[in-house]
């Protein structure tokens, strides 16, 4: 049964999930936040994406923000399309003023670092904040390896869907689920959560050996695998560490996986990590970014200081941790991207 859809947030990957929902023959509406009128001009003058080389398909109507309200009535759900920077943004403006009898899709992925360490998830960071308010809503989400643009050209995508609500999760599925678009469902939402938004975090630190090849032996070199597998098997150990901290599940943690692996390989990390390796001062590599959106950036950050203060707790050893230590002191001490490689190496001998 053909259902309409508002996504709030006219980024890529919200952008990009018109496409499944509006090809399964739904209305979909797509609203801009407040910093996307361009795109939704550019939307509404070429019925294309600025970032994407597809028209959308029939079905999907554009909207500037101011009218947001009115792109809801009637619809059956809402896709929440903000990065990780519209956070507080989406939670005040949208989900304080939607109907709590609205079911909720949020693709945004990132923790929020508490004050004694704890990681919480986007869907609980709203939960919190509204049940303030006194509105008792839960928000679905949805992690997995998908880069928009792949998505778009209809590439082969697993992904899954977390929540509460299993009912709620099944409807979703069923309006959103393509050939091309394949969702498992689970309602282990912080390990889900944890796991996609860990990824970012580690996908920088896989990509500093890409820049590394590059600033050692030249461009022209072509990329070295022995680096990056060595990273991203460190990556790995420290992720499934924090998903044990985290109590994640071990599904969700091969989501996390499967995430970096496409995360490494294309997408915004991906480029921030190389000129880093490749010798790149932070604001240096800042500057030649201008304008793109960094989400492993935030997620880098919160997840290192809450590392650092469950181990200031005595709650973990930052032995266990070299990676993402390493992260932050590139990130935020201005250290030399060149990864601690011995610290990788254990000793399991009697």
């Amino acid at each position: 049964m053909a259902k309409v859809i508002t996504i709030i947030g006219a980024g890529m990957m919200g952008s990009a999930l018109a496409f499944p929902a509006a090809e399964n023959g739904h209305e979909v509406r797509l609203v801009g936040s407040p910093l996307d009128d361009d795109i939704i001009d550019a939307c509404i003058a070429t019925n294309r994406h600025p970032k994407f080389d597809r028209d959308f398909p029939a079905g999907v109507s554009y909207h500037k923000v101011g009218d947001w309200k009115k792109a809801v009535e009637g619809a059956d759900f809402v896709i929440g399309g903000v990065s990780s920077f519209g956070v507080d943004w989406f939670g005040e403006e949208i989900l304080a003023n939607l109907d709590p009898a609205m079911p909720v899709l949020s693709v945004t992925k990132g923790l929020i670092n508490l004050e004694d360490g704890t990681l919480i998830s986007y869907p609980e960071y709203w939960r919190n904040n509204l049940l303030a308010k006194g509105i008792d809503r839960h928000v679905c989400a949805v992690g997995g390896p998908c880069t928009s643009y792949e998505l778009v050209f209809h590439d082969q995508t697993e992904v899954a869907f977390c929540g509460v609500n299993s009912a709620e999760l099944k409807m979703l599925k069923e309006a959103m689920a393509t050939p091309y678009y394949h969702i498992s469902l689970t309602n282990d939402v912080i390990g889900l959560e944890s796991a996609v938004a860990l990824k970012n975090a580690y996908a920088l630190s896989v990509a500093m050996t890409i820049g590394l090849v590059n600033r050692h032996h030249g461009e022209d070199v072509g990329l070295h695998y022995n680096s990056q597998a060595g990273a991203f098997y460190q990556a790995v150990r420290e992720m499934t560490k924090l998903m044990d901290i985290q109590k994640g599940s071990q599904e969700a943690l091969h989501i996390g996986i499967g995430d970096l692996y496409v995360t490494v390989y294309g997408g915004r990390t991906r480029k921030i990590g190389i000129l880093l390796g490749e010798g790149k001062t932070y604001d240096e590599a800042l500057d030649i970014l201008a304008g793109v959106t960094l989400e492993s950036l935030v997620v880098a950050r919160r997840v290192a200081n809450a590392i650092y203060r469950k181990a200031e707790l005595g709650e973990v050893s930052l032995a266990d941790f070299p990676m993402m230590c390493h992260s932050k002191d590139v990130l935020d001490n201005g250290k030399d991207a060149e990864l601690p490689w011995e610290s990788f190496t254990y000793d399991n001998t009697k």
